[in-house]
């Protein structure tokens, strides 16, 4: 695979990074992310989109399976992974590698959080480092892709 092109995929509330919660979430802003993860890997090209909404999401996974040219996904849900059964059943709809990843870890946290519904059709799942899972994920499924 000559370009390797991911879409970084982002759920309801992570447009507040930087403000909510940075005891949890840290200090960054999903732009600060962003940069970061093109500025690490420049051989990469990256598309980035964030929405509150969940059916702007299942759309876009479903466009970049229609549209080709997309090597993977890594996913921050954020809450829509704790009970989007839509969001799941679009990851089982496309053919393409998703990376489910969480800033924090979620099986550190409330009863609720403990329970992902997309993992099970996830790739691989990446929790607990902070804006550092994004890294991994990234690395993650680079990684995936060289073996495939």
């Amino acid at each position: 695979m000559d370009i390797i092109s991911i879409l970084v995929l982002n759920g309801p509330n992570l447009s507040r990074l930087g403000k909510r919660e940075p005891e949890i979430y840290g200090s960054r802003t999903l732009d600060d992310i962003n940069k970061e993860l093109v500025d690490t890997f420049p051989g990469v090209s990256f598309e980035f989109f964030q929405s509150e909404e969940e059916g702007e999401l299942l759309e876009k996974l479903f466009h970049c399976e229609d549209l080709g040219g997309y090597s993977g996904v890594v996913l921050n849900a954020g809450a829509l992974t704790h009970y989007s059964i839509a969001l799941r059943d679009a990851i089982s709809a496309i053919t393409i590698p998703v990376i489910e990843v969480h800033l924090s870890n979620i099986y550190a946290r409330e009863e609720f959080r403990r329970t992902s519904v997309i993992s099970e059709v996830c790739s691989g799942v990446i929790s607990g480092f902070g804006a550092n899972s994004y890294h991994l994920g990234v690395r993650g499924l680079m990684g995936m892709l060289e073996l495939g």
